[in-house]
This record gives C-alpha cells, structure tokens and sequence, in this order.
C-alpha cells in the first residue's frame, strides 16, 4: 500500500486525537470521509462507477462476455477481477510494487465475493455446462489517499448496479444444436441484483482505540488493521488481519461490532446515491470521467 513517512511528533499528535475521539481532519472515530459515486462513466462497458473517498480515486469498469461455466460450477457464470494500479497514483506502483499490489487486493476482492449469496451467479447461466455469462470486473487505482480496500469495493457494488447484461434466446434446430442470439434492444437486459453484495470495512487501531476510512497519515500510525465485509443487513462475510501489530480477543469483538454498525450505515448511504442517479436516467449530465 502506498505510504506516508511520519515524525515521532506527528504521529502522537494523530494517536493522542483518536484517543479523544478527535481526528485531525475533525473526523470521529467511525466517520467516513464524504464520497463522492458517479456510475455509468466508461462508455464501452456492461457498467462502470468512479469513487472519490478523499485523495482516494477508484475507476471500476464491468465487461459482460459469453463463456463456458467453470466444471465444478456448471450452472453457474462467474466473476474475474483485474485489478491496475497506476503509476501515476504513488511512486511505489512503478514496476513490481504496483503489480504485487494488483495482486493482492484481487485475491481479496475474490475472497469477498466468494460467497455464495453475494452475487446470484445462477442468474448469469445461459445453458448449463455450455454457456454463462463472465463478468470482468477491471480495477484501476487513480490516485491513493489511504482505505484503498473500501473505497474499490464501494466502486465494485455501484459498478455491478449499473451493469446490463444482454437477454439471450437459446434456439434448437432439428437436429439439437443450438444457436445464441442476443438481443438488441438496450432496454431488453438483466440487471443484477445487488442487494446481498459486500462492502469491505476497514477498521485501523491506533492506540487503544480504531477508525475507519484512516487516511495515509493515520495508516502510519496504525500497526494493525481488521479487514472486515459486511452486507447491507449487517452480516460478516469475510475477516481478514492486515498488517505487523496484534490484536487482542476483545479488540476483534469491539472492531466487528463497529464494522457492522458502520458497514450498515455505509450500504444505506450508496443505496441512496445509487438510486438517484438511476432515477435521473438519460437527463443525468454527463461530467465524469470520460463523460
């Protein structure tokens, strides 16, 4: 993850503020910076969602491709996660860094959607065994300004809302081989259901205490971290320690009652965005990326 060098000084100045419940952009301990969630921003793609959460820049574009179902998985499609960390977003992507880190967070990312009930993958099956629909969901990390992992999977479940996927005929002729055909009405399309899919939280310890959404300075000071996915109803789907630091029994039990009560409020306030970008259809000017 990109990094912050600190001073002995300005480290206690952040640790001291949290223990306060003060933070030094005035934030308190389970407050998310404002975000900001534009959907339908990369013309050529099945869906897309960009994400500002603080100096944070996250671009998600989904791509819906006719496949065939994974053997142990006939029935069902499947997703596949790329994940490109620009040079330009932090020196340390240049060359390895930005691979390693690419790396890692798909490997999070797939962890996250594993579940079962995260995304209704029967719906993207077109003829069991033969055909399914693949949705590749490309990540690009613009710019880091800390809480990489919340603010890609706030992206990803706006981008997922958005996409379309095409509705498909299955035609047999007499002698049983069949044909696709896909229909060409933009507005004859499946729309995933998006209500179960995660967002990940990110609660930091610093001190005694632990935020969420830290920034990179307040990632300085924090020596270990719990990575936690919870869906809008409040349910944990995956848990995940990051970093060199340890974390006690109680801490653990105080940090996934916060991500809970947080993850919640979180999935209420994109649901809000998420509709009423929807509700303002084709009128919606245009001022993203690539807009």
């Amino acid at each position: 993850m990109a990094s912050v060098v600190l001073s002995e000084a300005e480290k206690l100045y952040i640790v001291h503020g949290v223990q306060e419940d003060l933070r030094v952009d005035g934030r308190g301990c389970e407050d998310y910076r404002c975000a900001e969630v534009e959907t339908d921003v990369v013309s050529n793609t099945s869906g897309s969602a960009r994400v500002k959460l603080g100096h944070t820049d996250i671009l998600v574009g989904i791509k819906a491709e006719m496949g065939t179902p994974k053997l142990e998985k006939p029935d069902e499609g499947y997703l596949e996660f790329f994940v490109d960390c620009s040079a330009n977003a932090t020196p340390e992507f240049e060359g390895r860094g930005g691979e390693e880190l690419g790396t890692e967070i798909a490997n999070t990312l797939y962890r996250v959607f594993s579940s079962e009930s995260s995304v209704d993958l029967k719906s993207l099956c077109i003829n069991p065994r033969e055909h399914c629909w693949v949705l590749y969901v490309d990540v690009l990390l613009l710019e880091c300004g800390g809480n990489l992992l919340d603010a890609i999977s706030i992206a990803v479940k706006a981008a997922l809302f958005n996409t379309r996927i095409p509705k498909v005929r299955v035609l047999e002729d007499e002698e049983g081989s069949k044909e696709i055909e896909l229909s060409d009405d933009p507005y004859d399309c499946i729309r995933l259901n998006v209500d179960d899919v995660p967002c990940i939280v990110t609660l930091s310890k610093i001190g005694y205490r632990h935020v969420v959404d830290a920034t990179l300075q307040e990632e300085a000071c924090s020596l270990a971290s719990l990575l936690i996915s919870v869906t809008s109803k409040g349910a944990l789907t995956s848990m995940k320690k990051v970093g060199r630091g340890s974390l006690d029994p109680e801490s653990i039990f105080e940090m996934m009652e916060m991500g809970k009560r947080v993850g919640k409020s979180l999935h209420v306030a994109l649901q809000k965005i998420l509709d009423e970008e929807e509700s303002l259809g084709t009128s919606r000017q245009k001022v993203g990326f690539l807009g």
